[in-house]
């Protein structure tokens, strides 16, 4: 295991710490806007409707872009220093990112492309290599490690993305609409993937989709116009449906009302 993440022989989780975020794709217009956020072990899902800012709020805790205002830090344990994006190579291998469109490698097949992630990431050929088949069997792949990436369904090919993710030890793991797309079969089976994820891994998952996962996260955060506009548990969370509605409904009931209070305040 990475020194990182332990320390004198004990493993530490990790806390994934965003504060007074504002970011601008063309230096005007703020896309986030003082947007703080605090993801620990478990799972978090980030709500909102299209254009919020959710992709750029991942994009910013992956380091994939640069804030121009506020911190991202990642934490390990006490005493040891939190680690932030511009120490690049540590940062990278802490957090895995699952962008919205899985893409396969031209002329790879399916181990030989998570082994080359992992090894992308720092991971000697032979380890990421042996590494490869335990991250495909904990996503449901190792049957298709020898397959060509570029036959697999849409599913197949995003639960191989997350296995890339998972080869090299990532303590967050950073979802953008993982299952957009997905037919319902494929949806629960990557709801039950996440669940079966070690207790210590912090998963965050954007998605516009109400339903999706709120009864199997520890947090919800609803962003709208680049703010925060709620945060907060599932049940709280829940709270702001409309109470006469069936229990089928009360999650889009509560977003409706939490993205409506911020549209017209």
């Amino acid at each position: 295991m990475d020194n990182l993440w332990e320390i004198q022989g004990k493993a530490y989780s990790a806390m994934l710490t965003a504060h007074g975020i504002t970011f601008s794709y063309d230096g005007r217009k703020s896309t986030l806007t003082d947007v703080s956020i605090h993801v620990r072990s478990g799972r978090t899902i980030v709500l909102g409707p299209n254009g919020a800012g959710k992709t750029t709020l991942l994009n910013v805790l992956a380091g994939n872009v640069s804030a121009r205002a506020g911190s991202v830090a990642l934490s390990v344990g006490d005493g040891v220093p939190p680690v932030q994006p511009r120490d690049r190579a540590r940062y990278a291998r802490a957090v895995g990112w699952l962008p919205q469109r899985a893409t396969p490698v031209r002329g790879l097949r399916v181990r030989e492309q998570v082994a080359y992630s992992g090894w992308l990431k720092g991971m000697s050929r032979t380890t990421a290599w042996e590494a490869a088949l335990p991250a495909l069997d904990q996503v449901g792949m190792a049957a298709h490690a020898q397959d060509r990436a570029n036959r697999l369904s849409g599913g197949q090919l995003r639960r191989v993305t997350l296995a890339q993710c998972l080869v090299h030890g990532s303590r967050v793991l950073l979802l953008d609409e993982p299952t957009a797309g997905l037919d319902p079969r494929e949806r629960d089976r990557f709801a039950e993937i996440l669940l079966g994820l070690p207790a210590e891994v912090a998963v965050v998952v954007s998605t516009h989709d109400v339903v999706d996962l709120v009864e199997v996260v520890g947090q919800v955060v609803v962003l709208n116009g680049g703010r925060v506009v709620f945060t907060g548990t599932p049940a709280e969370f829940l709270d702001h449906g409309d109470p006469s509605l069936p229990a089928s409904r009360q999650a889009a009931s509560a977003y409706s009302a939490l993205v409506e209070e911020r549209t017209h305040a």
